[in-house]
């Protein structure tokens, strides 16, 4: 698939204590319902996680993991025949049995191979798209770790022409990068990360943008995740104007409804210089 074409990632969380509680999918029947009302409603991508990286998140085994993830794509696969599925951890175990058991998969790691340097070695051996987000130590301390000294998009960048480097160095050849809002960032430096995002898309690789219902929302309009829809929209509609290609969401007809109209948009806009 071309991963450098708009389109929806939609989130499927195998877990009991993500962020948002209208995410949270555990047993296969609910699974199944929500990969199935978003086929309908225009998603491009199942993103199967089954670790929740929210901020705080307690640390799971790494068999519970895998118990998650496995019968998250199972569903997919049932319900969804074979719609593109990424797998969204930092383990390199996880990302190997999940493409033994289901075969060509997306690897989307947090961590961008720095929590298991294997992972990167898994996406090589099995040719498998790999999404390298940025992000400071883990999620459990990531929000002490918000100092940048250089700028957050200075930053961001020299870290991903680091790691992109290192990666092709191991042999992947498909590499998304995303810029991990909300991960190791305040609310300030989310919205310079977002006033920058035209620098990462430059940098010739596809991006994901993953702000759906995050805190640089509700936090500054005051709220919680379940009234930040309108905040998701409006940053959303910003990232596909400066380049990113794929947005990773919770609510999916309007994340399709919003690139459909971008597309004509975008079309209409004059290009660079004239």
């Amino acid at each position: 698939m071309d991963l450098g074409k708009r389109q929806v990632m939609t989130i499927i969380n195998v877990t009991e204590d993500s962020f948002y509680d209208g995410s949270r999918t555990f047993t296969a029947d609910e699974i199944a319902r929500r990969v199935s009302s978003s086929a309908e409603q225009g998603t491009s991508i199942f993103d199967v996680g089954g670790y929740s990286s929210r901020q705080g998140a307690v640390d799971i085994p790494l068999e519970e993991e895998w118990r998650r993830v496995e019968r998250g794509i199972a569903v997919v696969r049932r319900v969804a025949g074979d719609m593109p599925v990424s797998v969204d951890t930092f383990r390199s175990e996880v990302a190997r049995r999940a493409a033994e058991s289901f075969g060509d998969i997306i690897i989307n790691d947090i961590s961008a191979g720095e929590i298991d340097p294997s992972i990167v070695d898994v996406a090589a051996e099995y040719g498998l798209p790999y999404i390298a987000m940025h992000m400071r130590g883990t999620p459990r301390t990531m929000q002490s770790m918000t100092d940048y000294a250089g700028g957050i998009v200075d930053e961001v960048c020299a870290y991903f022409e680091t790691r992109c480097s290192f990666l092709r160095g191991r042999g992947v050849k498909n590499i998304v990068l995303d810029p991990g809002f909300g991960f190791a960032k305040d609310v300030r430096q989310n919205y310079e990360l977002m006033a920058g995002l035209h620098r990462i898309c430059a940098m010739g690789y596809p991006v994901l943008v993953g702000v759906s219902r995050k805190s640089m929302i509700y936090r500054l309009t005051g709220g919680t995740p379940a009234g930040a829809l309108a905040g998701t929209a409006a940053l959303n509609w910003e990232a596909l104007r400066q380049g990113a290609s794929i947005l990773r969401v919770h609510d999916t007809r309007e994340a399709a409804d919003l690139i459909k109209m971008f597309s004509l948009y975008g079309d209409l806009l004059p290009e660079a210089g004239e």
